[in-house]
C-alpha cells in the first residue's frame, strides 16, 4: 500500500503573491505553458531558476522575459553560447548536470519538474528534499524510484503536486482524510492516435503519425508513450505512488474526448469526476497557486458543444504495454524501473526510425523478461538497473 505524498495538512507554503519558482526543463513542453502561465501572472510570482537540455536560445529568452535569477543548460558544450546571450543582464549563467540539480536547490517556493526521463531524478530529489512544494511532471521520478521519491518528500517535509492532468484530476477529487473510503481511481485515456487501428496497421506507422495526437499538444516522447498507452501504464505506477490505494484499485478506462481526465470511486458508488478541456496550463495553473486556485488562459469547456462523452475499456492485444506496466507495478522492486529504461531506447529508436512502431513494447517486454527483480533498495540500484536496461535493449536494436 502506498503512502499519501501530500495531503491539505502538508506544510503552508507563502501566498500566491509572494510564491517564487524555479522550473526544472523550462524549454520544453510542459516548461513553456508553465513559463506562459507566470509570465500572465508577474506579480504573483517571481522566477529562481530555468534549467534546458540544449535549446539555449529558447532559455535565455524565458530567463529575460521572466527575470530569473539564474539560467542552466545540461549539455556543458553550451554554456558559453548561454554566457553570451545572457550578456548585459543580471541572470548568471551555469552549466552542466550538477549545475541543474543546484538549481533545484536554490531557494524558491515551488519547483516545477518538467525534465523528461531519468535525467529529472536527482534534480527533483534535491528539491523533495529541501522541502519544496515539487510540482511534479517527471514521471519517470516515480515510476523509477517511486519509493525514494516518497520517502525524501516525506523526510524533507516537502508537498507533492501531481502536474499529469490525469493525476491531477485526482488529487482535486480524492478525499485524503477519508481514505479508506475510496473504492478505486480510474485513469482515463484518450487512446492515442492509433485506437481504432489494427495491429496490422499500426506496424505501418511513422513517427510522424505517432505523435500527432488527437487532443493534446506534447513533446515527441510522451507522445509515442500515449500512441502505445505506454503512457498510460507508468501513469498507474505513478499513481500508486501518489495514492494511498493497492494495486488492484487502479484502473485505465478509453475516454477519447479527453473532458473527463480522471475519477475517484467512492464505496457508498459515489463517482467524482474532474473535467476540463484538454489544456496543461489548467493542472500545471492548479498546482502553481495550491491551495487556492488562479486563473488560466484555458478554453471554458462547454458540455453542450460537446454533445456526447464515450467510453470503452483499454485494448491490451493491440497495446501490450498497458499490461507490461501492471505486471511490473506488481512485481514491485526494480521492474518498473527496467520497463521505463527499456521503454526510451525502443521510443529513440523507433523515432530514429531504427525499428518498427510495435517494436517497442516488444523491445521494452523482451528486457522486463530477461533481466531479475531486485529491491529498489537505494538510488545507485535505480542507476544500475536503469543502466543495464538500457545496454540491453540497445543490444536486442543491433
Amino acid at each position: 500500500m502506498a503512502v499519501v505524498s501530500a495531503s491539505p495538512k502538508s506544510r503552508p507554503h507563502a501566498s500566491l503573491q509572494e510564491r517564487s519558482v524555479s522550473i526544472l526543463g523550462s524549454t520544453g513542453s510542459i516548461g513553456c505553458n508553465t513559463v506562459d502561465l507566470l509570465a500572465r501572472n508577474r506579480d504573483a510570482f517571481s522566477v529562481e531558476a530555468l534549467t534546458g537540455n540544449r535549446n539555449v536560445k529558447l532559455l535565455a529568452e524565458q530567463a529575460v522575459r521572466l527575470g530569473a535569477k539564474v539560467a542552466v543548460v545540461a549539455d556543458e558544450s553550451l554554456y558559453g553560447e548561454l554566457k553570451d546571450l545572457l550578456s548585459g543582464t543580471a541572470i548568471a549563467a551555469a552549466a552542466g548536470d550538477e549545475a541543474v540539480v543546484e538549481a533545484a536547490g536554490r531557494p524558491s517556493d515551488i519547483v516545477v519538474a518538467a525534465i523528461v526521463g531519468t535525467a529529472g531524478l536527482k534534480p527533483t530529489l534535491e528539491a523533495a528534499r529541501r522541502g519544496a512544494l515539487v510540482a511534479l511532471a517527471n514521471k519517470e521520478t516515480l515510476v523509477s524510484a517511486g519509493a525514494i521519491m516518497i520517502d525524501a518528500v516525506k523526510s524533507g517535509g516537502a508537498t507533492l503536486i501531481p502536474v499529469d492532468s490525469e493525476h491531477s484530476a485526482i488529487f482535486q477529487v480524492f478525499d485524503f482524510e477519508r481514505a479508506e473510503a475510496v473504492a478505486k481511481i480510474t485513469l482515463t485515456a484518450s487512446g492515442g492516435p492509433f485506437r481504432e487501428k489494427s495491429l496490422d496497421e499500426m506496424r505501418a506507422m511513422t513517427p510522424e503519425q505517432a505523435v500527432a495526437h488527437p487532443n493534446w499538444d506534447m513533446g515527441a516522447k510522451i507522445s509515442i508513450d500515449s500512441a502505445t498507452m505506454m503512457n498510460k501504464g507508468l501513469e498507474m505506477i505513478e499513481a500508486y505512488h501518489l495514492f494511498p490505494v493497492a494495486t488492484d484499485g487502479i484502473e485505465v478506462l478509453v475516454h477519447p474526448q479527453s473532458v473527463i481526465h480522471s475519477m475517484v470511486s467512492y464505496v457508498d458508488g459515489s463517482v467524482l469526476a474532474q473535467l476540463g478541456t484538454p489544456d496543461m496550463r489548467t493542472p500545471i495553473a492548479y498546482a502553481l497557486a495550491w491551495p487556492t486556485r488562479m486563473a488560466a488562459p484555458s478554453e471554458t469547456l462547454s458540455l453542450a458543444d460537446i454533445g456526447t462523452l464515450t467510453f470503452e475499456a483499454p485494448d491490451t492485444v493491440r497495446f501490450p504495454a498497458l499490461r507490461l506496466a501492471r505486471e511490473s507495478l506488481e512485481a514491485g522492486g526494480c521492474a518498473p524501473t527496467v520497463l521505463n529504461a527499456a521503454n526510451e531506447i525502443a521510443v529513440a529508436a523507433f523515432l530514429k526510425r531504427q525499428i518498427g512502431f510495435l517494436d517497442i513494447a516488444e523491445v521494452a517486454e523482451s528486457v522486463l523478461d530477461a533481466m531479475e527483480t531486485v529491491a529498489l533498495n537505494d538510488l545507485e540500484t535505480v542507476f544500475a538497473m536503469d543502466a543495464e536496461a538500457r545496454k540491453r535493449a540497445s543490444a536486442l536494436l543491433a
